[in-house]
């Protein structure tokens, strides 16, 4: 085996040392490349990490925004039907408008009535007064009936008599009752006159336009006079007639009576619309039945 010279040997460490360096150089890149890879995994981790978090919240994001879409679409549907409830409203808001108008007119009438009304309770009470007398009249007459009556009854054998000579004496009263009846019935019907329209306006919603006045028909080849007769308008526009009779006692055979004149009116104007009433102070019971007969009103003062 050859021998190794001391430059050989000389050269050979100096190889082996720089070899040996190398080496050493790099493990350490190589330990520094480790780390730099386990540095990489860890930002890659955290980067799947934040990705899976953007990804719940862009999937809560889509979730809200559907949620946002479905209420945007409810409110678009409220603000639809709250502008039709606004249109309604405003609809009613006019009519509601002219309603008042109107009212304002109506009491502007009423007033005017009700002035009326005041002068005509006035000469009322005065007429009442006057008819307070004659009620006290009426009721000594009605005394001095009822002693007749008591002293008839005692006397049955002359029964007879007495019966023809009462019925001689209701006559002479009813003839009385029925000048007197004539005579108030002259003021009744200026009170009719004042009354009469303010009721039609409130029960029945008829205007009367003008004043009553009397008028004459004819029918079956007679003539009939109608006290009160005049001219209405309902609230929807349309034209009625107004017929009218005042009676100071209202009984059953004056509405018979007045309905004869009656179909006469409603004959005459077969086109429109005929009102008929009756007015008077006082009013039998039967007087109501024969009226519901003929569809004829029957007033009072007292009827209001």
């Amino acid at each position: 085996m050859p021998s190794i010279t001391p430059e050989l040997y000389d050269f050979i460490v100096k190889v082996v040392d720089d070899k040996v360096k190398d080496i050493r150089v790099t493990r350490e890149e190589f330990d520094k490349l480790i780390a730099t890879v386990d540095k990489l995994a860890e930002a890659q981790r955290r980067t799947e990490q934040r990705l899976e978090q953007l990804a719940e919240a862009q999937r809560r994001t889509e979730e809200r925004l559907e949620r946002l879409e479905a209420v945007v679409e409810q409110l678009a549907e409220a603000q639809r039907r709250t502008e039709e409830r606004l249109e309604r409203l405003e609809a009613v808001v006019e009519q509601l408008a002219e309603a008042q108008r109107r009212t304002e007119e109506r009491l502007e009438r009423l007033e005017a009535v009700v002035e009326q009304l005041a002068e005509a309770q006035r000469r009322t009470e005065e007429r009442l007064e006057r008819l307070e007398a004659v009620v006290e009249q009426l009721a000594e007459a009605q005394r001095r009936t009822e002693e007749r009556l008591e002293r008839l009854e005692a006397v049955v054998e002359q029964l007879a008599e007495a019966q023809r000579r009462t019925e001689e004496t209701l006559a002479t009263l009813a003839s009385q009752v029925g000048g007197l009846s004539d005579t108030i019935g002259f003021g009744l019907e200026d009170v009719a006159r004042v009354m009469i329209p303010g009721w039609f306006e409130r029960h029945m919603d008829i205007v009367v336009e003008g004043e009553f006045r009397p008028t004459y028909v004819s029918g079956d080849g007679k003539e009939f006079q109608v006290n009160l007769f005049g001219k209405g308008r309902r609230a929807d526009g349309k034209e009625v007639i107004l017929a009218g009779e005042c009676k100071s006692s209202i009984q059953r055979r004056e509405v018979a009576s007045f309905a004869k004149t009656l179909r006469a009116v409603r004959k005459a104007y077969a086109e429109m619309d005929v009102v008929a009433f009756m007015f008077g102070y006082l009013v039998h019971p039967s007087a109501d039945e024969e009226a519901e007969k003929h569809g004829i009103l029957v007033l009072a003062p007292y009827r209001r």
